[in-house]
């Protein structure tokens, strides 16, 4: 007899098409595990080049994450969530770190808009001029800029002009005193109005920190970290200034985190499971083989290596093979990322060679773990025995995956329990947890799931003919070949399903509230952020009864206890107004408390927050303003519009100083024509506000897309690769039927109801698994059922339903064909 690895070697010669499916199938989990491995490290390693900060070897900042911190001692974990906006320092530490050993001087450092509506574009960066000392911005005429002074750009005005501009302190008139050699809407004023005109006063967004000739980064950074020791802040250097320049790194960073971690754990745990499930088909297909071995003198321990030695040819070259696809898909999906404005245009894919030796290395695991369980009986049984397994299909799992099946079964009911019981990201959390224990279930009981389908999907098919008969005791009496075609439809079914009608649900909800709760008749916006006074000219109008100011922007919120805290990011809408305007041009369906004392340190909240953080009216609820400041108002109220409307309501001066942008982005108004307001912005009703596109709601819909299509398509490739694999396994059983007469149209009829019966069994199973997770879900972030579009819930079906029957039908033919030949 042949040495194992011989007779690997020999099987795979003279019978390829049994270990095609298989290289397939460990080509994609490669495939998904190393573009999944590439997104994450991205994620991991992200930065951008410092440019306005180039030549500013050492920058201070403030720390832009708040913490979560969990458990302690060596337990002790912490967890970092990226501020809404940007967390500002104390301008006076420039003195501080300009006394440090090296230092040549420290600049404090301000970036803030500036509205300009006579001058071209009409919206302004302003900086303080002490940056000149590191951008190297010079003057080309006049001079640098006093107190009431500004220095514009090129080809913005000519020395000694007046221009009125905007600032988060107020509108007033500055004097042009220099042109500066720079191209772009820019504008500079003298450090010690920078601040205020910011909205700032005494805080800075950095401190530059100049060498002292002969110093390095390495020591000044070394230095101005001893002098400020104690401050809280941050110093950085090399391209860590970056980050301190590009405020959306962070949030970059969390994306591709989530896409490479979050769904890449989910999607590398199908991928393997799935890989996993082909490698035993192929394995339980060639049942007859290893029991003829066994016959004529094969030792289990040659039967196993030769599973093994066959996963060792295989595995290698295929996961190999799906690493050039794999960086493929990571680097399209990353820069569609790029382009849709995800990810800072400066931070490149960071493509190493640890994702793709994971990848294969899951791929070579995978096989080897699968091919040892599933040759584990051929190899245990006695010789004579083995043929008589082999002969006939084992009708019942064994008893351990059969009780880890059901304790599956068990963990997914009990956690749709608690997902109907939570609120917002905590039953989002538990929905996860449902769907993947339902899979789990699935692929461990996936042939007593799919007797019990046969035998209840099989019950209309014996009437409908020979052939349709004929395909339900087939589906019956060879349930482990269902369940193995089944269960990959069941997964695409349920993973695709969840992922997008999750998504429609929450923008149907949304965009429902938005609507019922707008109650204005105009709204005004202006994308560079309305004028200060645009509340106050809007409220002059004849005919105008009410008028609010809205600004949106983010908080962030302390949910659960102990090991179980996190942060949560919550929508606000900062307001300028009273309650009692504000009830005017907004409905928010107030659930409890009243919004007449809404202001300073009062808010109110919505009741997904109000659940998830444990607090109801009178109580105050901790919480971070967007740069980092902590506060605890008071909750006054409690409504129930808060997804389309915003989480938080709070007066809009609790949000000075604490926000980058002071200017407001929307203004609500109840009467009056709208021609007399477009002189503020562009006017338009409630009903096109409430359907006008957002941006994010937009980058979240193609994610979520493009996230259902990766997984969903991977699942359905898995499914046909499957059900092809059957079908040539079924070689001779389909040429035998061919023998005693029946024609090559009513085996392909008993195909395709086979195909057909698989299919359904698959979508039923798998919606019925969507539905578990998304019904609680729903209940818990938007308090109605899920909203699900009949023509995207059809296509889903169509497809697994084409797809199954096109996977059967061209193997089919081409057995059929080959015999008719012959």
């Amino acid at each position: 007899m042949r040495r194992p690895t011989g007779l690997a070697r020999a099987a795979i010669r003279f019978k390829p098409a049994s270990f095609a499916g298989t290289f397939l199938a460990l080509l994609m989990c490669a495939l998904i595990v190393s573009a999944c491995g590439i997104l994450l490290e991205t994620g991991l390693r992200a930065s951008v080049p410092p440019v306005r900060y180039a030549n500013a070897p050492v920058i201070v900042a403030a720390d832009q994450y708040e913490y979560v911190v969990t458990g302690s001692g060596e337990d002790e974990e912490r967890e970092a969530v990226p501020l809404p906006d940007t967390a500002r320092l104390d301008a006076g530490l420039a003195a501080k770190a300009a006394s440090a050993p090296g230092a040549a001087a420290a600049v404090a450092d301000y970036t803030f808009p500036v509205r300009a509506a006579t001058l071209p574009g009409g919206v302004l960066t302003g900086h303080g001029w002490g940056s000149h000392l590191f951008t190297g911005v010079t003057v080309t005429a006049g001079a640098a800029p006093g107190d009431g002074e500004v220095v514009l750009g090129r080809n913005a005005a000519a020395v000694g002009d007046t221009v009125t501009l905007e600032t988060a302190s107020g509108r007033r008139e500055f004097r042009v005193s220099g042109v500066a050699g720079a191209d772009g809407p820019l504008a500079w004023f003298a450090d010690g109005q920078a601040a205020t005109l910011a909205g700032h006063p005494g805080r800075a967004d950095a401190i530059a920190v100049l060498p002292a000739p002969g110093t390095d980064a390495a020591e000044l950074a070394a230095s101005v970290t001893a002098a400020l020791a104690g401050s809280g802040v941050r110093v950085h250097a090399g391209d860590d200034r970056g980050a301190v320049e590009d405020p959306g790194l962070g949030y970059a960073k969390e994306t591709l985190f989530g896409i490479g971690g979050s769904f890449g754990g989910i999607a590398a745990i199908v991928a393997v499971f799935t890989a996993a499930a082909t490698v035993a088909l192929s394995v339980s297909q060639r049942a007859r083989e290893f029991a003829l071995l066994r016959a004529v003198g094969a030792t289990p321990r040659q039967i196993r290596r030769a599973v093994a030695a066959e996963a060792l040819l295989i595995a290698p070259p295929a996961g190999i093979a799906g690493l050039l696809p794999g960086l493929g898909l990571a680097t399209w999906w990353f820069e569609q990322l790029r382009d849709r404005g995800a990810v800072p245009a400066a931070v490149q894919l960071h493509i190493s060679a640890m994702p793709m030796l994971i990848a294969v290395a899951a791929g070579l695991l995978t096989a080897l773990g699968a091919g040892w369980m599933a040759g584990r009986r051929p190899a245990r049984t006695r010789p004579g025995q083995a043929l008589a397994d082999a002969s006939a299909e084992r009708l019942r799992p064994g008893g351990a995956r059969t009780v880890l099946g059901l304790a599956a079964l068990a963990g997914g009911l009990a956690l749709t329990g608690v997902s109907a019981r939570s609120a917002g990201d905590d039953a989002a959390g538990a929905a996860l947890g449902v769907v993947m224990l339902f899979m789990l279930a699935v692929g461990l009981l996936g042939p007593l799931l799919a007797r019990l389908s046969a035998g209840l999907f099989g019950l209309p098919l014996r009437g409908g003919g020979p052939a349709a008969g004929l395909a339900a005791a087939n589906s019956r009496t060879n349930a482990r070949r269902l369940a193995s075609a089944f269960t990959p439809i069941v997964l695409a079914m349920a993973f695709a399903s969840t992922l997008v009608f999750m998504h429609t649900s929450e923008n149907h909800a949304a965009g429902k509230q938005l609507r019922a709760g707008l109650t204005a008749d105009h709204v005004v916006t202006n994308p560079a952020g309305l004028a200060a006074d645009a509340r106050s000219e809007a409220a002059r109008t004849p005919g105008v009864e009410a008028v609010v100011a809205v600004l949106d922007t983010q908080v962030l919120v302390p949910i659960g206890a102990g090991e179980f805290t996190s942060l949560r990011g919550a929508s606000v809408q900062g307001i300028t107004g009273s309650g009692a305007e504000l009830a005017e041009v907004q409905d928010l369906d107030v659930r409890e408390g009243s919004l007449d004392a809404l202001g300073g340190d009062r808010i109110a909240i919505d009741t997904t927050l109000a659940t998830a953080a444990g607090r109801g009216v009178g109580d105050r609820l901790p919480l971070y303003l967007p740069d980092g400041t902590r506060a605890s108002p008071e909750i006054i109220a409690v409504y129930g519009r808060g997804l389309g409307l915003g989480t938080v309501t709070m007066d809009r001066a609790s949000l000075a100083g604490h926000v980058t942008s002071g200017f407001d982005d929307a203004l609500l108004v109840r009467g009056g024509p709208a021609e007399p307001l477009t002189a503020l912005g562009t006017v338009t009703g409630a009903a096109g506000y409430a359907s006008r596109p957002s941006p994010d709601a937009e980058l979240g819909a193609w994610t979520t897309n493009t996230m259902a299509a990766v997984l969903g398509g991977f699942a359905a490739i898995a499914a046909v690769n499957t059900l092809v694999m059957t079908v040539l396994d079924r070689r001779r059983e389909l040429r035998m039927l061919h023998l005693v007469g029946s024609t090559r149209r009513q085996i392909l009829t008993m195909l395709h109801w086979e195909s057909l019966l698989v299919s359904l069994a698959g979508v039923i199973l798998g919606s019925a698994i969507a539905a578990a997770t998304l019904f609680p879900m729903m209940r818990g972030t938007t308090g109605e059922a899920p909203y699900i579009p009949l023509l995207t819930y059809g296509s889903f079906t169509a497809a697994a339903i084409g797809l199954a029957l096109l996977a059967v039908t061209l193997p089919a033919r081409a057995v059929l064909r080959r015999r008719r030949s012959g």
